[in-house]
This record gives structure tokens, sequence and C-alpha cells, in this order.
């Protein structure tokens, strides 16, 4: 099965499942011209593989597509923009 991303707007969040199983979401509010992204989670036991990155690139291409923007209040997810400087055009100014 492997690896899926998902939007889920009636939930108002993306997620990563691995065989089937959610293993880290990204919760956010719809502010109009603008997307909130303020909780970022994975499960305990699947920490340090990578998905939460994945998961926030996922729903930043996502965002970006849209031609909406970002205000990140989630730590991590203003972490993964520090660390992707090049993708800081998608940021609500």
């Amino acid at each position: 099965m492997g690896i899926e991303l998902a939007h889920e707007p009636d939930a108002y969040r993306y997620t990563l499942r691995r065989d089937g199983a959610i293993v880290s979401v990204l919760e956010y509010r719809d502010q109009g011209p603008s997307v909130v992204f303020h909780h970022t989670v994975t499960v305990p036991n699947q920490r340090g593989h990578g998905y939460a990155a994945r998961l926030v690139e996922f729903a930043v291409d996502d965002v970006e597509r849209s031609g909406r923007s970002i205000t990140p209040t989630c730590w991590y997810v203003a972490e993964w923009f520090d660390e992707h400087p090049e993708r800081a055009g998608v940021l609500a100014r």
C-alpha cells in the first residue's frame, strides 16, 4: 500500500497515511484568501521518518496551486519554512 497523502477539506486537514493508517496530520483554518496552518502532529512511534515534512510540503504545494497564501502558527510549519526559504513566496504578508 505505501504512503498516501490527502487533503480532507471537510475536516480542515491534510493527512499522511502509511499502509492505510494515519501517521501524520496537519490541521488548518480557512481564512478566505489565506490558510492558517495551526497544528501538525505525527504518531509518536512514527516520528523521525520525515513524515511531517513530507506532509507539510504536500500541503504547501496544494495551497500554492490554489493561489492562496499560508500563515504558519504551528511551530513545526514555521521551522519548515525557515528550512525552505525558497518557498517563502507562499507566505501571507
